[in-house]
Order: structure tokens, then sequence, then C-alpha cells
């Protein structure tokens, strides 16, 4: 006998069509924030600004990876406190929908998937393969238990949970689902379940008879057949948009991305004209700081690392400003939702954050890599190249997040030559000179080399660019992302053998001992455009305020401010600037580092406006295939 359709046994039901909450219909008006990209002091600032847009609800992922740095190492503080950020909401007067995973997807390193998971070579991710199993049951009996009686049938704003994510995208094994299902309920999720799919996963994984069917799409071409084919396995399904995509997220290398009002506000109206409730992904991008930003890797194209800012052309910008996006929301829930609902006035509109321009900073010290690989603490010997995620650190949990540079050897040579290409940028150094960047846009395996001395040391520099957490079609990557070396390296055919691996991690104990040391040089007008780092000092005589760090005359690199990883920087563009929120800021001196990978400027510049869409015309590429409606 076919199982019948999901039955919510939570605080929010349905009946005909209709969310039901207390006895009464709820049209779910929500929009996506994610307390990990927003600084804590401006989740209320946020979560206002979305109920004046007349939204009643927020949605949230929630990181694995930054919640479990290495196995049982949890953090739940400070930008991790979903707990808090959750209670904000509730303060606030929204309901939230709560999304734990495992996997997000988000445009977030690995999906946000732990990458220690990788140092298990067998490892299958989102599936039933007893080692994943466990690793997510122990990070789900820390999870959820913080939020269990912050459900609405405890007194707390928490309606809904979702179960994976857009799992039919990437496989068909619907008993991993019940594994997530089984799990959710085990540790005291009692509200009603939901799943998140397009309509190829809708079709390949269908899970309605175990949670709530929702659609992903960013027109109502395609939103009207999810629709139909929800209403197809139970006429009484509520309809709900679970990813309104408002937006888009940018790629190094291409012109940033958005969708025109006039589109945008043509599916919204769709939406609600057909009954439907929504979650607008994103409401309130904000940004993937340090090394967090993934990637994805397209059928018809490669890889794709995502950029710094996550602003997604959003109705809250990265730093959280209205827009004219905003403001036509507003007029259209109010006037299509609200009104006729008998609410005659919504919430003023909280004003923009203060912005700064606290002009040019010069920078006054350099450190070479070599000194900085002196606080390296890891210093790993093999005898030939391997990813990071498999060096024996960290309790043999390996690398998860940035640099990796490999030395070894060789007598006299003319053809350098790899096994297989690096993840997922190398820049290769000769006795101390840059000879050849390879990348996913240079995919070289080989380069010719002329060097006749008897001995001559080899570097190679690989930068983990994020990643990959979107593979379209379904292909199966996820388990295969592991950053740095493979296979072998050779000079003349010879493999090279023994190996020193340094696992530039900036972690940050590294940051703080680099920062804090006596080994800084005074820069030189004739700056080396090797690797290094550089200090600045920005001092702020007043009450700080949000500002934007531009790296115009800079190459490519990251940026700490106070020791805070502010994110990656690439003069290809688009983003030419690093939102700085006014909390990471103090009155008096702020010590800015810079690791530069190649040619350094002399300053920095710290704006009152973002740059977000300039582009090195020599380096854009063509993205038309790539935003879900073709624009």
């Amino acid at each position: 006998m076919a199982e019948l359709p999901y039955t919510s046994s939570g605080s929010l039901t349905y009946n005909n069509g209709d969310f039901i909450l207390d006895g009464k219909p709820l049209r779910i008006l929500s929009g996506t924030m994610h307390y990990f990209r927003v600084v804590p002091e401006y989740w209320e600032d946020r979560l206002l600004k979305m109920k004046a847009c007349g939204l009643n609800t927020v949605e949230t992922y929630v990181p694995w990876n930054k919640h479990e740095e290495y196995p049982g190492k949890f953090d739940f503080d400070g930008l991790l406190d979903v707990r808090k950020f959750v209670q904000v909401a509730q303060k606030v007067g929204l309901y939230v929908i709560f999304r734990p995973g495992p996997y997000i997807c988000a445009e977030w390193d690995l999906g946000g998937l732990p990458s220690w998971l990788l140092a298990d070579q067998n490892m299958q991710v989102r599936s039933n393969y007893k080692p994943y199993q466990e690793a997510m049951e122990r990070f789900f009996s820390k999870l959820l238990p913080l939020v269990t009686d912050l459900q609405y049938s405890h007194g707390g704003p928490i309606i809904a949970v979702q179960v994976e994510n857009e799992f039919g995208s990437y496989s068909d094994q619907v008993e991993h689902l019940v594994f997530v299902k089984e799990l959710l309920i085990k540790y005291g999720i009692q509200e009603l379940l939901l799943t998140s799919e397009n309509i190829f996963g809708l079709k390949r994984a269908a899970f309605y008879q175990h949670a709530l069917p929702t659609a992903n799409f960013p027109e109502m071409g395609d939103g009207q057949k999810l629709f139909d084919l929800i209403r197809e396995w139970n006429s009484a399904f509520p309809l709900m948009v679970m990813e309104f995509w408002p937006g888009w997220f940018d790629h190094w290398g291409q012109k940033h991305k958005g969708l025109p009002i006039p589109s945008f506000e043509n599916c919204l109206m769709g939406i609600l004209d057909a009954g439907g409730s929504f979650n607008m992904y994103m409401f309130h991008g904000g940004t993937n700081f340090g090394f967090m930003a993934g990637a994805n890797f397209f059928a018809n194209s490669t890889y794709k690392p995502d950029i710094t800012s996550y602003d997604y052309d959003a109705p809250l910008s990265e730093a959280g400003d209205i827009t004219p996006k905003f403001l036509r929301a507003r007029e259209i829930i109010f006037e299509k939702v609200l009104k006729p609902s008998g609410i005659s006035k919504l919430p003023d509109i909280p004003p923009n954050t203060p912005k700064a321009n606290y002009g040019k900073v010069l920078c006054t010290h350099t450190m070479s890599l070599s000194h900085m690989l002196t606080y390296v603490k890891h210093d790993v010997q093999v005898p030939s190249p391997i990813p990071m995620e498999l060096l024996k650190i960290h309790g043999g949990n390996g690398q998860n997040y940035g640099y990796i540079l490999y030395r070894a050897t060789f007598p006299a040579g003319k053809r350098l030559e790899f096994s297989s290409l690096p993840q997922d940028r190398a820049q290769i150094f000769i006795n101390g000179l840059s000879v050849h960047v390879i990348d996913w846009r240079n995919p070289d395996l080989g380069i010719d080399i002329e060097c006749n001395k008897d001995a001559n040391t080899l570097e190679i520099l690989v930068e983990n660019h994020g990643r990959v957490n979107y593979v379209e079609f379904g292909l199966n990557m996820l388990n295969e992302q592991r950053k740095g070396l493979s296979g072998y390296v050779s000079i003349d055919g010879q493999k090279l053998e023994s190996w020193n691996i340094f696992p530039l991690e900036f972690d940050k104990e590294f940051v703080n001992n680099v920062s804090q040391c006596d080994e800084w040089e005074a820069i030189s007008l004739s700056a080396s455009g090797s690797p290094a780092l550089f200090r600045a000092t920005l001092t702020i005589p007043d009450l700080p305020r949000d500002t934007f760090l531009c790296m115009k005359g800079w190459s490519k690199g990251i940026v700490f401010l106070n020791g805070f990883n502010l994110g990656r920087f690439w003069y290809i563009g688009p983003q030419q600037t690093l939102y700085v929120p006014a909390p990471l800021l103090r009155k008096g001196d702020n010590q800015i580092l810079i690791f530069e990978q190649e040619a350094s400027g002399m300053s920095v510049e710290f704006l009152d406006a973002p740059i977000l869409d300039e582009n090195d015309e020599r380096h854009v590429e063509d993205a038309s295939k790539e935003y879900p409606t073709g624009s």
C-alpha cells in the first residue's frame, strides 16, 4: 500500500492548501539571513529591517564546518551563537525556519560539510556510509539540544525544520533522508519538517511521505511546474517557495550579477497571486568572511570560486542598507497580503548604519614568506605530495583552509610536470623566483624551465580557493574536494621524492604570533613581487563606523583586521573592496595585516561605499549560463 502524504504533528500544520498556526491560516513571508555571515552586533538591526519590509519569518542555515572545526571541537560563541540569533529573532517578533543541513550548499565551503571528513579516503558524504552517519549524529547531538526549547511548541519562534537540502540534485538515495529525519526527531525536533528542491531534485528524490515538499525557483514559469507537482502529490499541501532568488552570487573574474527589479517583482507577485508563501534567498546576504566562500562546478564550464562578498543583489545590501528592491518588496507585500488582512501600517524602516571614508593608509612593514614559515607549527615530511586534508596534523584530521607550501630539491632540468592538476591555484618558484601559475584558468600540467645548477629548490604555494558546494546535474564531486597537490611531480621525467610541506592555515594562533613578533622589516620603495605579509595601522579618533577596504593596486591575497579574517581580494574583480563592519574596529589604532601572493601595493584606502562590479577586462569570463534565468 502506498504511503500517505506527510502530515505535520508540530505546531505549524496545514489544511486545504493553507499553513495553520494556532488554529488560524498563516501566510509565511520569510527572508534568509545567515547569522554566520553577519557580525552579532548587527543581527537585530537586520531582523528589524526584515520586519519593516512586512516579513513575519527569518530562515537560516547552520554551517557544520564552522561549528565543529575538528571532530569533537565545537564552537557556538560570538558569530556562531545560533541560539542567541534565534532568540533575537523572537525578540523582534519573527518566526524562524531552521535549516541545520548538515549539507547546506549556500556558496559555502564544501556546502557546510567539514573538510576533515575527507581525511577518510573512503568517505561518502550525504549517504548512509557509517563514518559519515556517526559524524553527523555527533554534530546533531550537540546542535539540536541548543534550540529544541526554542521551538514554537515550547514557546519559541521555530515553526519548521528542514531535512537536508536539495538532496535530489545530488542523489536519489532517499534512505539517507530517512536517516536525517530520524536523527532530527531523536534529538528533539517536533515541529513541521520540510524539504527544499528544484524541479529536477523534486522528481528524483520524492520525500513527500516524510516531509512537506517546498520549491526553489527564480521565475514563475519554473515555479508553476513545481507547484503543480506538489499539488499532484497532495492537493492539501500549501505552496511554499523555500528559495525565491531575488538576486544571485558572483564568481571571481565575472561580472557582478543580480536580478532586475521588474523580474523580481513579477516573480514575487506571481507567488502571492498563486496563494503561495515564500522565503527570499537571500534577503540579506552578508559576507563570506575568512576562507569560507565556496565554489561551483557547472557541466558546461569548470570550477568557479565565489567572491568574498555575498551581497547577492538582495533587498538588504551586504552592509545591511535599504535598497530599491527592498522598497518595492515592501510595497508589494503590503498591498497584496498585509493590507487585505487588515494591517494598515508597517513599522518604520530603521536607518542605515553610518559609513566612513577613512582615506589612504600607508603600509609600513613587511615580512617575507620564509620568515612566515618559521611560525608554521607543523612541518611535515613526506615521500611524495599529498593534499592538505590528508596531512597527519590536528589528530590526523588534516588542514582545513588556507594555503599549503610544498618544497623539494632537484638537480639541473628543463621540464617540470604534474601528474594531476593542483587544486586550486599553484604558484611555482624555483630558487626563490616565480616562474609560473597553474589554476583552473591555466590548467598546464607541464612547463618548461631552464635550471642548469646542480642543486635547485622547488617551492609550490597552493591556495585552497574554496571547496565546491554545488555540482550541476547531480555530478558527484563532493568526496573529491581535497586541496593542494596529489600524485607526483617530476623533472625531465624523474619523480621528485622527499618533500617538506608547510600548512599555512592562518589560524588565530599563527596570525597572533606573526603580528606581535619583532621580525618585521621597514618597507622599501622597491617592494618584492614574492608572497609576503604587509602591515599597516588605521587610527580612528572617534566612534568607528562601517567602511570598505579598497584593495586596488594590490594583486591577490587575504586581509586581517585586528586579527579577524575579512576574506580574499583579487584584482580581476568584480569585487574591489572588502566590507568592514564597525564592530570589528576600535577607537584608536587598528592593525591591518595583508598576505599578498604576488605584487603588493604601498597603501590601502578606506571608502564609504563598496565597489562590487569592477573587473579587469582582461580577465572577464562569460557567466550567461550560470544564472537560472539565463540573465
